[in-house]
């Protein structure tokens, strides 16, 4: 079943901060797109005109996505009267926010609309860093975080600028659609995952990739595209087209962890899914490349700190 995702489109709206998100989400496929607004029809920062916008619900449907993509930081955008209706139009929106029955998006200088609105009351959150200030300044009773890629704090998700809306897509497709499917997007759009390195919740196949290193996103997705194989460092080094020696220290480097324990948590990933989806642990354990489910325990008791646990039977 498609999730619906409604774009707050407001004159002046960053023409990346909408069309980027947008694409990814399109890509995925198991996502309906609209575009809403107080006028049916405004123009974009880039000179663009957006129309046919749709107007404004009373309420948006249980489950909806809503993104506030940020716009041009022209005071006049903030306080307008089109701003103003759309802030209260926002306010009415708070308790299904609250409830988990919306799920609230910000990109860039949304945050400051959103926070006008009072949506970021208590809620941890993060924005373009040249408006962090005004934003701390404008929303005292938010937790704004500095230098994040994003932040995500129950049902609200806040990001930096621009590229950064894309990220947080790609977040909200694994989320929703699996990391697989985040990984094939990200390919097709030819971005890399960069990831709020804060986050416990990622899985390998998204964490690690905060990096822009092309070498090791080569061996990554090496790994992540086989990663039952048992993989050597010499050969994932050859085949990224680097020596053995300097792999190592880029992973080091870039990721803070060695290429054998990258490669085993993407294992310990993969034997988790295939229990979740109902196989017994021993079939689990093999298919992931462990040689049994003794091994599969063992590696699973090294890894504490952000692999989701998972209850294991001897079945």
């Amino acid at each position: 079943m498609q999730r619906n995702v409604y774009f707050m489109t407001l004159p002046g709206v960053m023409a990346l901060d909408l069309t980027g998100p947008a694409e990814a989400l399109r890509i995925a496929g198991q996502f309906a797109l609209h575009y809403i607004g107080p006028l049916p029809e405004i123009t974009m920062s880039t000179g663009l005109t957006v129309s046919h916008l749709q107007p404004l619900p009373e309420t948006l449907p249980e489950g909806s996505i809503l993104i506030m993509p940020g716009v041009d930081r022209s005071e006049e955008n903030f306080s307008s009267p089109v701003a103003q209706f759309a802030c209260d139009w926002l306010r009415q929106q708070k308790n299904a926010i609250e409830n988990g029955l919306l799920t609230l998006v910000c990109i860039c200088s949304g945050s400051l609309l959103a926070g006008k609105a009072g949506l970021l009351d208590g809620y941890q959150c993060t924005t373009h860093h040249d408006v962090i200030a005004r934003l701390r300044q404008q929303v005292p009773a938010a937790q704004v975080k500095d230098n994040r890629i994003f932040v995500e704090d129950r049902s609200v998700l806040t990001s930096a600028g621009i590229s950064a809306g894309i990220d947080l897509a790609l977040h909200l497709i694994a989320t929703h659609l699996g990391p697989q499917a985040a990984l094939d997007v990200a390919r097709e759009m030819v971005v890399y995952f960069r990831r709020g390195g804060d986050d416990p919740q990622l899985s390998p196949w998204l964490r690690y990739r905060n990096h822009l290193h092309p070498a090791v996103h080569r061996a990554q997705n090496l790994m992540a595209a086989e990663p039952e194989s048992p993989w050597q460092v010499e050969d994932v080094a050859a085949r990224a087209h680097i020596s053995g020696r300097h792999l190592t220290r880029l992973f080091r480097q870039h990721l803070g962890i060695s290429v054998r324990d990258y490669h085993e948590q993407l294992r310990i990933a993969v034997a988790q899914q295939r229990i979740r989806q109902g196989s017994g642990i021993e079939k689990a354990a093999l298919a992931a490349g462990f040689s049994s489910a003794r091994q599969f325990r063992r590696a699973q008791e090294r890894w504490n700190d952000g692999v989701a646990d998972c209850k294991l039977s001897n079945k």
